[in-house]
């Protein structure tokens, strides 16, 4: 069986690492399962002591960037907090929006009910605001692009939910968990069903780039990860059969 990585390097120096996780890893520890597997202590391996200055969920991959000293650390989480991040995600759901561009800025309460999903409220919730805008309809499917302003826990995957949306095979905030199956989407398709590998089988969410000035040097950078195997085949697929890619998108 062949073992998929559980990230690749887009950039790393003495003072920052930049990285390109796998789906099902944690960013760092968690406290429902202290035990999960996480980047961190495997990145620690190859760059040494890392400090998590922000966090994507534990389904979603793509990009994150650790800090690997306390003056860099500092300096990434001020600017987190202060919100100079700008993060823009990419997203495959099910279904057609109505719309090109949308905010949403329902108030959020991380662990709100009894599966640890975050939830509208707009009295103890906290400020969330996230831009969406559409980046292209393929049939059953539509890929979005999500730039949330701020950092709260499921923020993109529950606003989405408050508008009637859901991430394909999202265990958490969908009812409708189906991998993408060629099959399901390619009218002429002669293999075998019983055998047939689906596309994409995970959360289809990707953290795709991070800007942000560096930590020493103030110089603006922007970091971009490229879509993981299975989302990129799911990619090719869907600009193959509609005609519609989201990287050729204006």
């Amino acid at each position: 069986m062949k073992i998929t990585p559980n990230y690749t390097v887009i950039y790393n120096d003495d003072d920052i690492s930049v990285l390109n996780k796998r789906s099902g890893l944690l960013v760092a520890q968690d406290r429902y399962d202290p035990d999960a597997p996480r980047l961190d202590s495997e990145a620690e391996k190859e760059f040494g002591r890392l400090y998590a200055v922000h966090r994507i969920d534990k389904d979603t991959s793509g990009c994150v960037i650790y800090a690997k000293n306390a003056d860099s650390h500092r300096a990434l989480s001020m600017q987190f907090e202060n919100r100079t991040v700008e993060k823009i995600y990419h997203c495959l759901v099910n279904g057609r929006p109505l719309w090109q561009t949308k905010t949403v800025d329902s108030k959020l309460l991380p662990d709100g009910d009894f599966r640890h999903r975050t939830t509208i409220n707009s009295r103890f919730g906290k400020t969330s605001i996230t831009d969406f805008k559409l980046i292209g309809i393929c049939g059953p499917y539509s890929w979005l692009e999500a730039r949330p302003k701020t950092g709260r826990t499921h923020q993109i995957r529950a606003h989405l939910q408050s508008i009637g949306l859901s991430i394909v095979c999202d265990p958490l905030y969908s009812g409708n968990q189906k991998p993408v199956r060629l099959s399901d989407i390619k009218k002429r398709w002669n293999g075998d069903t019983e055998t047939e590998r689906p596309l994409l089988s995970r959360l289809a969410l990707h953290a795709y780039s991070l800007s942000l000035e560096h930590p020493k040097t103030g110089e603006r950078m922007t970091f971009t990860a490229p879509y993981q195997k299975d989302m990129e085949a799911t990619r090719k697929q869907l600009a193959s059969i509609f005609g519609v890619d989201p990287f050729n998108q204006k």
